[in-house]
């Protein structure tokens, strides 16, 4: 069985008992909703003991919960073709340049890193349409500046 072919497992799971994600997450706890949804889509792995709460709740195989605890081949096909996906694509792709602009303005010459990081979603009622509500919280990594001579900082914090 390839980690696609669990996805779908679960995704088939899920259709036919009626759960949401929300329920899911909720039955597996322990971390970040977006994290176990992301786990059981193949994109991140579950530690040990969530993944034995997953295959609880959907009947797995050993197997199978052993590959919910693998680190997976994260990622997909550039540019997505999901419109939705596509749009946070487009996002990047417009306000990037203003981002990476304004963080480095504020905090030096780094990046936001996407490992340390929290993500929330929130749905903001609007009487001209919902609105979807991202929080990002990513730790900065400043560049290190290897071979500097004493004078030179070692690390790209702001000056």
């Amino acid at each position: 069985m390839k980690r696609e072919d669990l996805s779908e497992k679960i995704l088939d799971i899920k259709r036919d008992r009626g759960w949401t994600w929300k329920y899911i997450a909720g039955e597996i706890g322990g971390m970040s909703e977006i994290l176990v949804v992301g786990a059981l889509l193949g994109q991140m792995k579950l530690v040990k003991p969530l993944a034995q709460k997953a295959a609880r709740l959907f009947g797995l195989s050993e197997t199978e919960e052993k590959m919910l605890n693998e680190i997976p081949h994260r990622g997909a096909p550039m540019p997505p073709t999901d419109p939705l996906i596509y749009r946070f694509y487009e996002m990047v792709m417009v306000n990037g340049p203003a981002f990476k602009a304004l963080i480095e303005e504020e905090f030096g010459d780094g990046i936001m890193f996407a490992i340390d990081f929290d993500i929330e979603i929130a749905r903001e009622p609007n009487p001209k349409g919902d609105r979807v509500k991202l929080t990002m919280l990513g730790k900065f990594l400043p560049y290190k500046y290897y071979g500097n001579e004493p004078d030179v900082p070692a690390y790209g914090f702001k000056e």
